[in-house]
């Protein structure tokens, strides 16, 4: 029959103490000792991840960056960071990348790319070429020989402004006209007997006299404006020839150093090119090498910069790699958008903040080139401006400085344009599950600049094979962090305590860092003993103590229940009462705590109320689960008459949220005691969830749930008949505590692993479930028949009372009646 499991008739067994713990056998390790293990193994079971990391660091085509999926503590970032580095030597290291002064517009330096090494060589050679310009431009503006040639350029200049001057005085001599200086220049006056005409004297000459002389000075006066419009041009003369002269003087000055040095780089275009314009920059600024005599008498704003001004030949060398070596391998644990894209730096000089290409800082993005940049996904997308300058670097496949105060218009300080450097990267992200599936869904570049998903895997299956990689790569974590020696029974127990992790008897954890965290721990004990050589009691005393600095939620609440502040019974019987179990997860430590799980029925239209949920308490799969149940109690029991009841179920003294279904076989149990009247045993308790035809189905946190139990039961103390009741595909996933083993393995305590809801009912209400016979009809006094007439008595009830009249119907008494 639909709704009903034929197995049903099959007792439940408990189990025995060897099923609800999986032991590891330390002879299955292959070695007494950790100190006896050469091998170096670092990871076990992440085939899959490994060749997906091989595989993105290999491809050389355009977007395929890697996202390496997993967990925290699951070696990730060690295992990513130590593969590249075995690629990185396959690739060739990164051309160096540096930076100078772009002469003709300083605002936008030029980036030179240069073979591995020659960066700093070149840095090198041009510091000891500034440091030789600093003495031998000096020196060859203080020789005799420029003294003298400049001294016969000036002089030439004196000469030919006498020699107009006097031609013009002698001109004007010939026609008794005097060139007399005044405030403003030089004027023209008649002369006769060797002193000025005054004007009266003037009015008393002949008129064709008068005519004369004003004719004489008007020609001399023309004379002499064009004398004096010929001296700038003179002195542009005088200074082009200055500037000539300082040209070739600095030429012969460094012309031979600097093509000595050139000779070095020219089979290097960039480096030549850079070292022509020094060149030239040089002699054409070339009477800016000459300081002043008296530079240390002049005010702070006057004197010449000289350290500035030889900083502009200078070279910036932004990525440098030694020849040979391999390919960089990049991790940056700060992703802000300047450490990852560079920066530009700013300084302070009379007020203003000024920079220049000496100041352009590399990025993370700058150090990786060629080679791999790994960074963490969260970090890089919580950073402003990161993820899309990031985003930016890889589509255009170049690096660009530029600051976020740029960006934003925030800085009105001078700010630089240094030309993009090429990017050549293979960039992996460390991350969650969630945050990559995100990542595809709501950011359409992430598919297709990071087409390479490495998914490193939680758990690991524990096979004959994997126990002892396992083994070792322990062996390896306590050899590499000098650890004390484990022995094979240590290492077993640590094995253990994995697949206790992992929440399941055939896994292995794959979080390296909690078992290398309890190595670490067994090692501090161990020495605290005294002893030479870690053994098993020294990590189960760490498990112990680890337990103990986590569990004061656990105590208190075992307290509640101990002292009945939480009321949980575990004797007796109760109609309508169940006990099921919870899982309480804070931070790494997750406990079980039992909860009374009561049911209440009256005649109504078949709906089942979830108090929870009414009451915004229960999470969505709570409430699907008891849908399900509510459709399978209707499939079972009333199939031909209408589901005529009410009810309502609770988590009773539960002030927080509840979600999952895990406690669905114990709602269901409670609902049908209670509409049977049929009391439930409280010495057991129950979990796992139903399906709609009453089969059991698996659920999380069994080992807790169990040890919840347990605790309150051994608290109170063991009675022989008390027990938790589990699906049997949950039978796998157990790993018990010792002193919950010893107690099943004594008979103290009882674990039953079931297959159908009406095993439950038997072993909770000590009766049989019963299944339908070959008419469709439950066993006489078995509980499903028993529940069975209920709700057909209830259907019944109801159809009657709907055929009353309004007025027979029952009416609520008013009061004083």
């Amino acid at each position: 029959m639909p709704g009903q499991d034929k197995s049903a008739a099959t007792p439940p067994q408990a189990l025995p103490a060897e099923a609800v713990v999986h032991r590891c056998d330390p002879a299955a390790l292959g070695f007494a000792t950790t100190a006896d293990v050469e091998a170096d193994v670092t990871l076990v079971g992440q085939e899959r991840a490994l060749s997906a990391l091989e595989f993105g660091a290999r491809i050389p085509h355009e977007g395929f960056n890697l996202y390496v999926l997993g967990n925290p503590g699951s070696s990730r970032h060690e295992v990513t960071l130590e593969m590249l580095r075995r690629e990185a030597q396959r690739r060739k290291p990164a051309t160096d990348w540096c930076y100078v002064n772009n002469f003709e517009d300083p605002q936008k330096p030029k980036g030179l790319p240069l073979p591995a090494g020659v960066g700093l060589k070149l840095k090198q050679d041009v510091t000891r070429l500034i440091e030789e310009l600093r003495v031998s431009i000096p020196a060859a503006f203080e020789s005799e020989n420029y003294r003298n040639r400049r001294a016969e350029i000036e002089q030439a200049f004196e000469d030919r402004n006498k020699k107009a001057m006097e031609a013009i005085q002698e001109e004007a001599e010939n026609a008794n006209l005097g060139l007399l200086p005044t405030p403003h220049g030089f004027a023209l006056a008649p002369i006769r007997d060797g002193a000025v005409l005054g004007e009266k004297d003037f009015d008393a000459l002949p008129a064709a006299e008068q005519k004369q002389i004003e004719k004489d000075i008007d020609r001399l006066t023309d004379r002499l404006r064009q004398h004096f419009e010929n001296v700038p041009n003179w002195h542009k003369e005088k200074r082009e020839e200055i500037r000539d002269l300082d040209a070739n003087v600095t030429n012969l000055a460094v012309g031979a150093l600097i093509s000595t040095l050139r000779e070095g780089y020219k089979e290097m275009p960039p480096a030549t090119e850079f070292l022509d314009a020094l060149k030239a920059d040089v002699i054409e600024r070339a009477q800016e090498f000459r300081i002043p005599e008296d530079q240390a008498n002049l005010p702070p704003g006057m004197r010449v910069d000289t350290s500035r001004l030889f900083r502009r030949y200078e070279v910036n060398v932004l990525v440098s790699a030694a020849p040979g070596a391999e390919a960089a391998v990049v991790y940056e644990s700060n992703p802000t958008h300047q450490n990852l894209v560079g920066h530009i730096e700013h300084t302070q000089q009379y007020g203003n903040l000024i920079t220049d290409f000496t100041m352009i800082r590399a990025g993370a993005l700058h150090r990786a080139s060629a080679g791999y940049l790994v960074l963490d996904a969260e970090k890089v997308l919580m950073q402003p401006f990161a993820w899309d300058a990031l985003k930016r670097a890889l589509k255009n496949r170049e690096v660009r400085i530029e600051s976020v105060a740029q960006l934003l218009s925030l800085m009105s300080a001078e700010s630089l344009e240094p030309d993009p450097m090429p990017l050549d990267v293979k960039v992996a992200l460390v991350g969650n599950r969630l945050l990559y599936y995100l990542l595809c869904q709501l950011d359409p570049d992430f598919p297709q600049l990071f087409k390479v998903a490495a998914d490193f895997e939680d758990r690991i299956p524990r096979t004959a094979e994997n126990v002892p990689l396992y083994g070792q790569m322990l062996a390896t974590i306590v050899q590499r962090k000098e650890l004390l020696p484990f022995s094979a029974a240590a290492i077993a127990r640590v094995i253990e305590e994995s697949s206790r992790t992992a929440g399941d008897s055939d896994k292995l954890s794959a979080g390296v860092e909690r078992v290398t965290d309890l190595l670490s721990e067994a090692d501090f004990l161990g020495r605290e003993r005294g002893v030479e050589q870690a053994e098993a009691q020294d990590v189960d005393l760490a498990v112990e103590r680890r337990t103990h600095r986590l569990d004061r939620l656990r105590t208190e609440t075992l307290e509640a229940i101990e002292r009945n502040t939480i009321h949980v019974r575990t004797e007796g019987e109760r109609p309508g009462q169940v006990n099921g179990l919870s899982v309480i997860q804070l931070g790494e430590f997750a406990f079980g705590q039992p909860a009374r799980i009561t049911a209440t029925v009256r005649l109504g239209e078949g709906r089942v109320i979830d108090i929870e949920r009414e009451s915004e308490l229960g999470g969505s799969i709570h409430s699907k689960g008891v849908l399900i149940l509510s459709a399978l109690l209707g499939a079972r029991y009333s199939r031909d008459v209408p589901l005529s009841l009410g009810a309502s179920l609770v988590f009773e003294q539960s002030y927080g949220g509840v979600d999952g279904d895990s406690a669905s076989v114990a709602e269901f149990v409670a609902l049908i005691s209670a509409i049977a009247e049929i009391p439930v045993k409280q010495n057991l308790a129950v979990t796992g969830s139903v399906d709609q035809h009453g089969r059991m189905q698996a659920i999380g946190g069994v080992n807790q749930k169990i040890e919840g139990f347990f605790d309150i039961c051994n608290a109170r103390g063991l009675t022989g008949d008390q027990g938790v009741l589990i699906p049997a595909d949950n039978e796998q996933h157990l790993m018990l505590r010792g002193d919950v083993v010893t107690a099943i393995a004594e008979g103290r305590f009882h674990v039953y692993p079931l297959q159908n809801v009406d095993q439950a009912i038997s072993l909770l209400t000590g009766r049989d479930a019963g299944s339908r016979d070959e008419d469709g009809v439950f066993p006489v006094n078995s509980v499903n028949r028993s529940v069975e007439n209920v709700l057909r008595s209830m259907a019944e009830h109801r159809r009657e009372f709907a055929a009353k009249p309004a007025k027979q119907k029952r009416r609520t008494p008013k009061d004083g009646e």
